[in-house]
């Protein structure tokens, strides 16, 4: 026997975390990686992108997707969104099933359980939000949903107060290969810094305005360099379709426009470990989300 034989070889692979849109997926890859990469929110689809974080331990390297909830498309960007969280279940070595336990069973959940039972790869269902349920709520979910697949794992986890998650990672690491490891140990995204920042100034927009802007507004970094006197300068310009939508993101004499930029700057500065600028203009793009041009300028390719 070589002096290695006894060791545990190391495990990697990737992991798709799907579901209908607002269950938690972006909450639980924050969760998992310890800091925040993917934007939160209580509107639902908002997540457009395959946010890819890193986790990495001694014994193995899980590279999640956090991909856009499955919906029914209502425009060009919708479709984009779909095709990305569809495509990811053929690239990973395990999906996350992720459903809200106070939701329960849904017409949207059987959609995506018919869309799994389309590939080979092992599936587990992972129950969201079990903090705000009894035991005795939370067997019927489990009953429901073993009635319609046979998943690998079934895993009750609270993604926002980290409740079982650790649980969920070992479940998860059976399923990986054996493997490289892909990215540094300290590397817990593989987005350039200029992507998460724009996603975190559109976070801070869903939280501060209202049901009309959601999704009528993308957000794109124009400049970024750091200052001699190492101050990371950001230019970022927001994107919406109207202007009566630019004139409710600049707010009554700048002001809400103001705290978009207060609120994020504190993130950002998290973010890179360093003071930030942080420069805000608004823009009008007529109808941008139906205009397959400007979707690949704002970097939503097709896949």
């Amino acid at each position: 026997m070589t002096a290695n034989a006894s060791k545990q070889a190391f495990k990697s692979g990737f992991v798709a975390i799907i579901g209908r849109p607002n269950v938690g997926k972006s909450t639980l890859m924050n969760q998992v990686i310890g800091q925040k990469i993917a934007i939160m929110s209580d509107k639902p689809q908002t997540t457009r992108n395959k946010i890819h974080g890193v986790y990495t331990t001694d014994e193995a390297q899980i590279v999640f997707l956090d991909t856009p909830g499955i919906h029914k498309p209502q425009s060009k960007l919708g479709e984009h969104m779909m095709r990305v969280a569809e495509s990811s279940l053929g690239e990973v070595d395990a999906v996350l099933f992720l459903i809200d336990v106070v939701e329960g069973l849904g017409g949207g959940d059987r959609f995506i359980i018919e869309n799994l039972k389309k590939v080979k790869t092992p599936v587990i269902l992972v129950l969201n939000k079990i903090d705000q349920v009894t035991p005795e709520e939370l067997l019927p979910v489990i009953v429901a949903y073993k009635d319609l697949y046979s998943f690998a794992e079934i895993v009750p986890i609270s993604a926002l107060q980290g409740n079982n998650v650790n649980t969920l990672l070992d479940q998860i690491a059976k399923y990986l290969p054996e493997g490289p490891q892909y990215y540094p140990a300290d590397q817990i995204t593989d987005h350039p810094e200029q992507f998460v920042c724009a996603e975190l100034v559109r976070e801070k927009i869903l939280h501060l305005t209202r049901e009309e802007i959601p999704h009528s507004i993308a957000v794109s970094i124009e400049d970024m360099k750091v200052e001699p006197n190492g101050v990371v300068h950001i230019s970022a310009v927001i994107y919406v379709e109207r202007d009566s939508q630019k004139g409710i993101i600049i707010g009554k004499k700048g002001a809400l426009l103001k705290e978009v930029g207060k609120q994020a700057r504190r993130d950002i500065e998290a973010l890179l470990g360093s003071k930030s600028f942080l420069e805000l203009w608004v823009k009008v793009k007529k109808d941008w989300r139906n205009q397959e041009r400007v979707l690949r300028d704002l970097g939503f390719r097709n896949e």
